[in-house]
């Protein structure tokens, strides 16, 4: 009896997905699921503020349920984490190319280090005000990192004002940890200026510079 050709097509169809074929499915629709909702997210951040954004709107402004939210995210902290992250990969490659190549005293390199965050920023400061905002959120998970938590951007100024120590004009005896938090500290206030004046990234560069050398004050070796 001659065998119809079309006949293995249809049992495999019939036939029920292998294990590892389902989990590749799901995975790459957990993946898109994850696209939609930071891109959602995103964009809702940046109109709405971090306050302002619900989980419930993130999924309907995404076409997803809030259950498939929260199947890919613990918290809204954790969604604004990754978009943070997503927009800080082409600043990190700027920092890459650019800092290496700094010269003169540890302000004049700090503060050329934080006219690039301006200049990246400024696109999206709003967006940046929610992830600011994000840091006194008390609700938020382990997993999540609000402004203030990025490690890599707390390593690059205590490098620079380590190496500042190594060219001697950073007093040896400097608390690393502490002026880096003052640095942090003054780049997050620079940005309420954003709120009451309507503040362009050239105005708070200015205001960051003046900022950067009274902290510099402090740092400087001291006469014996």
């Amino acid at each position: 009896m001659p065998v119809d050709a079309a006949e293995p097509r249809r049992i495999l169809a019939r036939s029920p997905r292998r294990p590892a074929e389902a989990a590749g499915g799901r995975h790459a629709q957990k993946e898109a699921t994850r696209t939609r909702v930071v891109d959602a997210a995103r964009e809702l951040f940046d109109t709405q503020g971090y306050q302002g954004t619900t989980i419930r709107e993130i999924a309907r402004h995404a076409g997803v349920s809030v259950g498939s939210v929260f199947t890919c995210y613990a918290s809204k902290g954790e969604i604004l984490s990754e978009v943070m992250e997503g927009r800080l990969a082409g600043f990190y490659a700027e920092l890459d190319r650019v800092v290496p190549h700094l010269r003169g005293s540890t302000a004049d390199r700090l503060r050329s280090i934080y006219a690039i965050f301006f200049a990246v920023e400024e696109p999206g400061t709003k967006l940046f005000l929610s992830h600011i905002a994000a840091a006194y959120d008390w609700t938020l998970p382990p997993g999540a990192k609000p402004y203030g938590r990025n490690e890599r951007i707390r390593e690059l100024l205590a490098e620079t004002i380590a190496k500042g120590i190594a060219a001697g004009d950073v007093d040896p005896n400097a608390d690393l940890e502490g002026f880096v938090e003052l640095l942090i500290a003054a780049y997050a206030w620079t940005y309420q200026m954003v709120v009451t004046d309507g503040a362009d990234a050239k105005t708070m560069s200015e205001t960051m510079d003046r900022q950067i050398g009274l902290i510099a004050d402090g740092f400087r070796p001291r006469a014996s």
